[in-house]
C-alpha cells in the first residue's frame, strides 16, 4: 500500500484520494476500514462521537467490496468507503434513539431512504454519530450517550447537532458523515470542528421522512473534511424522490444532474459579486467573531473579485424561524411531551410550549412574512453571486453551557436564537456551505459560510473550493486538524461531571 506523502495513516485520507487508491489498487476497501476503527479506537474515549458500531459488520463489507472489485464488477461512486451515520437516520440493526429517552431501545431493521442510497453507491455504514435530543440545539449533549466534546478542545463546545458526524470527521473515523440541518445543525459543528458541512436548497437532498412535508427548512446534507468530498456525498444523497414535495421529478430526473457534484466546476473569484456580512443585520454576533472575520477578509480579499458590505434584507428573520420551528416541533413531539414528559429534555419542551402559544394568526404572519422574505432574497441575488459571513455568531463555549444565553453582555432570545447566522439562509432556502478559515485567539478553529443563489448548489460548492484552496496556501487560516497523540492519552469523557446532563 502506497499513500501520498502527506497522509501517513489512511485514516485521515479524504474521500475522492481512498476512493481514488482503492480504484488503483493501491489502498484495499479492508485496509481503509481496519484504520478507520483503528482510530475510533484509540480516542473515542475522549470526543464521545460514535455512539453505536458493528466494526465486524463493516469489516466484512469491506472484505466483499474487495472481492466485487477483484471479479471486475461495477465500482459505485462510494466504493468501500466507510461513513458514519447521525443518530438521526435508521441503519439495520444499530439503533436509532434520535437522541431521546424515549427510543434508547429501538433497533431498526431497515436502511431509511438515505442510509439505502448511500450504501447502493457502495459506502460502508460504520456506526451511528451522537446528537442533542431530536437535534434540538446546537451543543451535543443528550441523556442516553451523554456529551460529545470538541477534539481540538475537550473542555468545549463541539456544536450541534451534527456534532458527532463533525467530531468523527475530524478526528479520522470515515472520510464521510451524514448530517442535518434546520437552523445550522451540519454548519455550525463544521465551523467548531474545522471540517466543511454543506446545507442544500429545499428538495435538493429528498426528505422523506420529514413530518411536516411542506415546511422543507429541515434538510439532510453531507459532511467531509474538504468541499470537493461533500460534492460527492451530494452527487448520492441528491437523488430523484417524489415523495418529498419539493424534490421536482421529471420523467425520473431532477433538473440538478447529481453526477455534477462529484466534479466541481472551476470558478473565477476574480468574476464573482460577493457581499459580505458579519451579523445579516440581525444576529447577534459576538466582538470576537467579528474581528476573527474581518481577520480572514483581510487575506482573502486580494483573491476575490468585487467585494461590498451588503447582505440580503432580513426583517423579521427572528420571528419568522421562531414560529415556524414551534409549529414542526408541536406538529412532531407534542405526544411526546404529553405522554411522557419526564422523559424529554428542556429544548423540546421549551418549543412545543411555544409553539403552544402561537395562534393561527400567528402562523398565518409567519408563513406571510417568509414569503416577502424569500422574494427579497431573489432580488437581492439577481446583483450578487456570493454572500460571505462567519459560520456561527460565538466562539466555542465550555460544553457545560447548554446554549449561550448573552452575547456581548446582552441576552439572547432562547437556545437557538445565537444560530441567526445560519438560519438567516434557512428561511429562504438557499445553499449554504461553511469551511474552515484560521483560528480564533483559543487556537479553536474558525468557520467562514458561503452562500449561494437558491438552486445554484454547484455554483457555490465551486466558490468554497476555490476559497478553500486560497485558504489552504494562507499559513495563517490554512485549517490543521486536532493533536490525535493528546487525544489518545486523554482521559475517557463519561467521567467528566456533568456528562449526562442536558440542564
Amino acid at each position: 500500500m502506497t499513500l501520498p506523502h502527506h497522509a501517513t495513516d489512511p485514516a485521515e485520507l479524504g474521500a475522492l484520494e481512498a476512493r481514488r487508491l482503492i480504484a488503483r489498487r493501491q489502498l484495499s476497501a479492508e485496509d481503509l476500514a481496519s484504520a478507520c476503527i483503528a482510530r475510533v479506537e484509540a480516542v473515542d474515549h475522549a470526543v464521545n462521537a460514535l455512539v453505536a458500531s458493528d466494526f465486524d459488520r463493516l469489516l466484512e463489507g469491506a472484505r466483499a467490496a474487495d472481492a466485487r472489485q477483484a471479479k471486475g464488477e461495477p465500482l459505485g461512486p462510494l466504493h468501500g468507503l466507510p461513513i458514519a451515520v447521525k443518530d438521526m437516520n435508521d441503519v439495520a440493526g444499530l439503533p436509532t434513539t434520535f437522541g431521546s429517552e424515549i427510543f434508547r431501545d429501538n433497533v431498526p431493521t431497515h436502511d431509511d431512504a438515505l442510509v439505502a442510497g448511500l450504501r447502493d453507491a457502495g459506502a460502508l455504514p460504520m456506526g451511528k454519530t451522537n446528537n442533542p435530543e431530536w437535534s434540538a440545539g446546537a451543543n451535543t449533549r443528550n441523556r442516553v450517550y451523554g456529551t460529545t466534546a470538541n477534539p481540538h478542545d475537550l473542555t468545549r463546545n463541539c456544536g450541534g447537532s451534527s456534532g458527532g458526524s463533525a467530531v468523527a470527521l475530524a478526528c479520522g473515523y470515515a472520510p464521510l458523515t451524514s448530517g442535518s440541518d434546520l437552523g445550522g445543525s451540519l454548519r455550525t459543528p463544521a465551523a467548531y470542528c474545522g471540517v466543511v458541512g454543506f446545507r442544500p436548497s429545499f428538495g435538493v437532498v429528498p426528505g422523506v421522512t420529514r413530518a411536516t412535508g411542506l415546511l422543507p427548512q429541515p434538510t439532510s446534507g453531507p459532511m467531509a473534511r474538504s468541499v470537493a468530498d461533500c460534492g460527492l456525498m451530494l452527487s448520492v444523497m441528491a437523488r430523484p424522490d417524489r415523495r418529498d414535495p419539493f424534490t421536482t421529478v421529471t420523467d425520473g430526473r431532477t433538473p440538478w444532474n447529481a453526477a455534477d457534484f462529484a466534479r466541481l466546476p472551476r470558478q473565477d473569484l476574480g468574476a464573482l459579486r460577493i457581499g459580505i456580512t458579519s451579523d445579516f443585520g440581525f444576529a447577534p454576533t459576538e466582538a470576537a467573531t467579528r474581528d476573527l472575520f474581518h481577520t480572514a477578509l483581510a487575506a482573502l480579499e486580494p483573491f476575490l473579485g468585487r467585494v461590498e458590505e451588503r447582505a440580503p434584507d432580513c426583517t423579521g428573520a427572528d420571528r419568522i424561524f421562531a414560529v415556524l420551528r414551534a409549529t414542526m416541533f408541536l406538529a412532531s413531539h407534542a405526544r411526546f411531551v404529553d405522554e411522557t414528559p419526564e422523559l424529554v429534555g428542556p429544548n423540546v419542551t421549551e418549543n412545543v410550549a411555544e409553539g403552544r402559544l402561537h395562534s393561527a394568526a400567528d402562523v398565518a404572519q409567519a408563513l406571510e412574512m417568509q414569503g416577502a422574505y424569500h422574494r427579497r432574497w431573489q432580488a437581492f441575488f439577481e446583483t450578487c453571486d456570493i454572500v460571505i459571513s462567519p459560520a456561527v455568531t460565538v466562539t466555542p463555549r465550555d460544553w457545560h453551557e447548554m446554549y449561550p444565553t448573552e452575547i456581548n453582555g446582552t441576552p439572547t432570545q432562547s437556545y437557538y436564537h445565537w444560530l441567526g447566522l445560519a438560519y438567516a439562509s434557512t428561511i429562504a432556502g438557499h445553499p449554504s456551505v461553511t469551511i474552515p478559515c484560521g483560528r480564533d485567539d483559543a487556537g479553536l478553529p474558525f468557520g467562514l459560510q458561503i452562500v449561494g443563489r437558491r438552486h445554484d448548489d454547484l455554483g457555490v460548492l465551486a466558490a468554497a473550493a476555490e476559497l478553500e484552496a486560497v485558504i489552504a496556501g494562507l499559513s495563517n487560516l490554512a485549517p490543521r486538524g486536532p493533536d490525535i497523540a493528546i487525544l489518545r492519552q486523554a482521559s475517557d469523557l463519561s467521567g467528566a461531571e456533568g456528562f449526562f446532563s442536558t440542564q
